[in-house]
């Protein structure tokens, strides 16, 4: 994976974001709705890039001094590679760049790789959201980090 680059998202990616969004969640968010983030002087996207290929994204809001992770994805072909991991410490790193202090998110608790992957950054199940996953009524495990 040494040809992997992070990088700002741009209008241009969301097709290409889109796309892995569409295969990654059962509600996946719409090209127009990548499109409105990457002009959303709140949001920090980053793309990662495999031989000018996106293969994963990641992004949060950052209010005050708190980001808040609205999508992490990686291209199914390149999962469990160790990607997710990289991706997921170069998002802190762009929020804690704009001035967050702590990260939060809300994941499935049927996803143990993903719940795995964000305990190994420090965040902590605090709650849940009763039913908060719209297609199946699944809840939502609410997860932080205060300490970034």
């Amino acid at each position: 994976m040494n040809r992997l680059l992070f990088r700002a998202m741009t209008p241009d990616d969301v097709d290409a974001v889109a796309a892995i969004e569409e295969k990654s969640f059962a509600m996946p968010w719409k090209r127009e709705d990548f499109w409105r983030e990457a002009r959303n002087e709140l949001a920090t996207y980053i793309v990662g890039e495999l031989d000018g290929k996106i293969i994963a994204y990641a992004g949060a809001w950052v209010s005050f001094n708190q980001a808040e992770v609205m999508s992490v994805a990686v291209e199914p072909d390149y999962r469990g590679q160790g990607v997710g991991t990289i991706l997921f410490g170069e998002l802190i790193k762009a929020v804690k760049a704009r001035g967050a202090k702590a990260i939060t998110l809300e994941v499935r608790p049927s996803n143990t790789a993903a719940i795995k992957l964000y305990e190994n950054f420090g965040l902590r199940s605090v709650g849940r959201r009763k039913g908060y996953y719209l297609d199946n009524g699944e809840d939502a495990l609410i997860m932080w980090n205060t300490r970034l």
